[in-house]
C-alpha cells in the first residue's frame, strides 16, 4: 500500500529480526524463519530478507500464494507451504520450487500427477495437535513409503507441538511419537535428510527439539510464545505502531464519550482522539481497557473502539494535535508490548500483530 495521509504506520526494525535470527539459531541445526500472514504482519518479504542474513537457510509459510509472493519478490531459499497444496495449484507451485507439505493419499495422487521427475517433499505426522499430518503416526512408514514409490523425494519429516511453551510432559510426549515414526520411516528404505519439529516454545525451552531444522515463528519478531519463555535470550520486539493524535478536548466530570457511553470521566479531564480503530486491527476488546503513550504516560481508552478512531482520556495533562501516540512500542520509559495487549483483550500477541491491517503502511529501518 503505497503512503498515504492518515498518520499511523508501523515501523518494523529489521536489524532485531536479524538479531534474533542469530539469537535463535542453535550450532547444530538449521534455521527456517516462519514468515506466514505477511510475517505476522511484520511484511513477509521484507522479514524473509532480514532473516535469511541473520542465518535462515528456509522460509515456511502458510499458502502457496504467499510463496509465491516471496520468489516473486526474489527470494531464492528453500520455501516449505506448511499444508499441502490445494487441489489445482501443483503445478504453479512447484514451477514456482516451493517445496510441498504431504500427508494424504489424495494430495499424494494429485502431486506425483502435477511433478516431472523427483520432487522433493516434506511429510506432516500428526503426534497430538490433530490438525493435519499422517494419523496414527503408526502409519507414518507406510505413507512415506508410497510416496518414495511415486517417485517423489522424501527430503523431510516434521510435526507441530500443541503446547511447548508451557507443557514439558505434552511436548516429550509428542517428541518421542515423532522419533518413533522417524525410525519407522528409516526401516522401510526411506531417508529423510531433515527433521523438524520445534517451534518457538520448543526453540527456546526444548532443545532436545531441534534436531536438523528449527522453526521458529513469533519468537523471531521478538514477541514471547508465552509470558516469560525466552526473557532471558535478549530477544528485541521488531514492531512498533505510531500515530497522531488528530483532536483534542477538555471535558468536564460526568461527561461520557464514544458509542454507547461506555466510559464516563469522574473528574475533568483533557480527552485526545487518535486515527486508529478496529478497522487497522487495534481490537474492539480494548474499549475503556486499552492504553497508549502519550508524551511518555501511559493513558486509557476512554470509552468505543469504534471502526477508524479512538479517544483516549489523558487526565490533567493537556495533549496537542500532531503529539506523538505509541500504541504497540516503547515512549520514554513505558512500554507496550503486543502480548500485553493480547491479555487485555483475551488473546494473544500473535494475533494482535497479524491482524495490523493492509491499510496501515509499514516502514522499514
Amino acid at each position: 500500500m503505497t503512503e498515504g495521509y492518515r498518520p499511523t504506520w508501523v515501523e518494523v526494525d529489521l536489524d532485531a529480526i536479524r538479531g534474533n535470527a542469530r539469537i535463535l539459531k542453535p550450532q547444530t541445526a538449521e534455521l527456517m524463519a516462519v514468515v506466514k500472514a505477511n510475517g505476522y504482519g511484520h511484511g513477509d518479504v521484507e522479514v524473509a530478507r532480514a532473516a535469511i542474513d541473520g542465518g535462515a537457510t528456509w522460509v515456511a509459510v502458510a499458502l502457496v500464494e504467499e510463496g509465491l509472493k516471496l520468489r516473486g519478490a526474489g527470494i531464492e531459499a528453500p520455501i516449505l507451504v506448511l499444508t499441502e497444496f490445494p487441489d489445482g495449484s501443483e503445478a504453479v507451485a512447484l514451477a514456482h520450487r516451493l517445496t510441498p507439505t504431504l500427508y494424504s493419499d489424495p494430495g499424494l495422487e494429485r502431486l506425483s500427477a502435477a511433478a516431472r521427475g523427483s520432487v522433493p517433499v516434506h511429510v506432516k505426522i500428526d503426534t497430538g495437535m490433530h490438525r493435519v499430518g499422517v494419523w496414527p503416526p503408526e502409519e507414518a512408514p507406510w505413507f512415506a513409503g508410497r510416496v518414495q514409490e511415486a517417485g517423489l523425494e522424501v527430503e523431510g519429516l516434521f510435526t507441530h507441538f500443541a503446547r511447548s511453551e508451557d507443557d514439558e510432559v505434552t511436548t516429550k510426549e509428542q517428541l518421542a511419537r515423532f522419533l518413533e515414526a522417524a525410525d519407522g520411516i528409516r526401516a522401510v528404505g526411506v531417508a529423510p535428510r531433515l527433521l523438524h519439529a520445534a517451534n518457538s516454545g520448543a526453540t527456546i525451552l526444548h532443545p532436545e527439539s531441534h534436531l536438523d531444522l528449527i522453526r521458529p515463528g513469533i519468537a523471531l519478531y521478538g514477541i514471547e510464545p508465552a509470558p516469560g519463555v525466552g526473557a532471558h535470550l535478549g530477544l528485541r520486539a521488531a514492531l512498533t505502531w505510531r500515530s497522531q493524535v488528530s483532536a483534542v478536548k477538555r471535558l468536564r466530570a460526568g461527561e461520557a464519550t464514544s458509542y454507547g457511553h461506555r466510559y464516563r470521566l469522574e473528574r475533568d479531564a483533557w480527552v485526545a482522539t487518535v486515527p486508529v480503530g478496529y478497522a487497522d486491527g487495534y481490537p474492539r476488546q480494548l474499549t475503556s481497557v486499552g492504553e497508549v503513550l502519550i508524551g511518555g504516560r501511559r493513558c486509557r481508552v476512554a470509552g468505543t473502539v469504534t471502526m477508524d478512531q479512538l479517544i483516549v482520556d489523558c487526565g490533567d495533562e493537556e495533549s496537542r494535535v500532531g503529539e506523538e501516540v505509541v500504541l504497540i512500542g516503547s515512549q520514554g520509559s513505558e512500554t507496550i508490548g503486543a502480548d500485553a495487549l493480547g491479555r487485555l483483550s483475551g488473546t494473544i500477541g500473535y494475533e494482535i500483530v497479524s491482524r495490523i491491517g493492509e491499510r496501515v503502511p509499514r516502514r522499514y529501518r
